[in-house]
């Protein structure tokens, strides 16, 4: 005889039922799920495609162009220029060039979902108790849960690695930019209230302009989460460097997997050196005005 915690509810009941539920959702709504995700897998696909056809330098001139559009100055352009001849030497190009396309797509699609919903958040205090206890959940929850379903609907395969993601790594940008629009000064707001300006203005004149500092840095943690999903996402067929560890960890191949893991880490001080120039430059901005 066992003791333990006495089974207040049968489990095995709920787990049945939950699964039996899934499974339903699976074969009714499976390839509807399909058709409506066709467009963003393709796009991540031509996406990786372009980026694996342009000539190497190229991609060094587009991403220096983005760096010097963000931070207007040589120096974060000349060291981007740098790491990325570094990703042709280390032999592992294509493969980061699949993990950017996967990246870009995760960041971008968080973005467009998460800065909306931070702004609504700021703007409702019962929103805002209702979706905190939501997000604990998506940053504390083992990524590897949110895989089950995304994969049963979808099979292996770009867009539950793209999903996964995004549940992982939208949490910050949605938390940032809700603290931002709430720590803009309220006398600010109500100076450009006896100015006239709607509730609208304000939030798009005053507030988004005034916050972008601390959204650009939740757009920052967002990059940095997305791109730390690599690794997981290849074990449902995303492939790019993510898919190098793995094959380094399944053969034992200590060389392989370093090299890759170096990749990573090169394109998150790309990336984090872009998405900080931007800020710093915004910030700046903010203080002439």
């Amino acid at each position: 005889m066992t003791s333990g915690f006495p089974e207040l509810w049968d489990t095995r009941s709920f787990g049945r039922a939950l699964d039996a539920g899934f499974n339903s959702i699976v074969a009714n709504w499976g390839e509807t799920l399909e058709l409506i995700f066709m467009p963003v897998l393709r796009a991540i696909i031509g996406l990786e495609r372009g980026l694996q056809t342009l000539p190497w330098w190229a991609i060094v001139a587009l991403f220096g162009a983005v760096t010097w559009g963000a931070a207007r100055r040589w120096q974060p352009v000349a060291l981007v220029a740098v790491l990325l001849v570094l990703l042709g030497f280390l032999g592992v190009w294509n493969e980061a060039m699949a993990t950017v396309a996967l990246m870009l797509a995760a960041t971008v699609l968080s973005i467009v979902i998460g800065v909306p919903l931070g702004i609504s958040m700021s703007r409702s205090d019962r929103m805002r108790r209702g979706m905190l206890p939501v997000l604990d959940i998506m940053q504390t929850m083992p990524i590897f849960v949110y895989l089950i379903p995304f994969v049963m609907l979808f099979g292996p395969g770009k867009i539950p690695a793209l999903l996964a993601t995004i549940v992982f790594a939208i949490p910050p940008v949605i938390r940032l930019t809700d603290l931002g629009i709430r720590q803009v000064d309220p006398e600010i707001l109500e100076a450009s209230r006896a100015f006239g300006a709607s509730p609208r203005q304000q939030l798009w004149t005053v507030q988004v302009p005034l916050a972008m500092p601390t959204i650009m840095a939740g757009i920052n943690q967002t990059t940095m989460m997305a791109l730390s999903m690599v690794v997981i996402a290849s074990m449902i067929g995303a492939g790019g460097l993510g898919y190098q560890v793995l094959q380094g960890i399944q053969r034992l191949e200590v060389s392989k997997g370093l090299i890759a893991g170096l990749g990573i880490v090169i394109l998150a001080i790309i990336f984090d050196r872009i998405a900080q120039s931007y800020g710093r430059r915004v910030q700046a901005n903010l203080h002439k005005d």
